[in-house]
C-alpha cells in the first residue's frame, strides 16, 4: 500500500510541474489547467492521507484504500475529460458557425464586386 501512495504521489507531482510547465509556454490555456491542476492537487492530497483516504473507503463501502484511491483517481480523471468533451463540442459548433458567416461575407463580397465591374462596364 505505501508503495502504490508514493507512486501516487509522484505521478501527481509530475502532473502539477507538467500542467505548469505547459502553462507557462502557453500549450495550454488557464482554464483548462485548473482542472488538471485541481486533479492532481486531489490525487496529492488523498495520496499523502491515509486517513482521509481510510475515511472516503468506509464512505464508499470500500474495504481497501488502495482500491479506493484508484476508484477516485479513475472518477476525478473521467470528470476533467467530460469537462473537457463539452469544451470541445461548443468549440466544434462556434467553428461551423463561423465558417458559415465567412462564407455568407465571401459571397456578398463577390456580389459587390460583380455590381463594380457591371457598373464600369456600362
Amino acid at each position: 500500500m505505501d508503495h502504490l501512495l508514493n507512486v501516487m504521489t509522484l505521478l501527481s507531482a509530475l502532473l502539477i510541474l507538467f500542467v505548469l510547465r505547459s502553462l507557462r509556454r502557453a500549450h495550454i490555456r488557464v482554464e483548462y489547467s485548473v482542472s488538471w491542476l485541481g486533479a492532481a492537487l486531489t490525487l496529492l492530497v488523498l495520496s499523502r492521507s491515509r486517513g482521509a483516504l481510510r475515511w472516503l473507503g468506509e464512505t464508499l463501502g470500500m474495504e481497501d484504500a488502495a482500491l479506493t484511491l484508484v476508484f477516485i483517481v479513475g472518477c476525478l480523471f473521467l470528470v476533467v475529460l467530460y469537462r473537457l468533451s463539452i469544451v470541445i463540442s461548443k468549440l466544434k459548433d462556434a467553428n461551423i458557425s463561423l465558417t458559415q458567416r465567412v462564407a455568407i461575407l465571401e459571397f456578398h463580397l463577390r456580389s459587390l464586386d460583380e455590381g463594380q465591374e457591371t457598373q464600369k462596364t456600362v
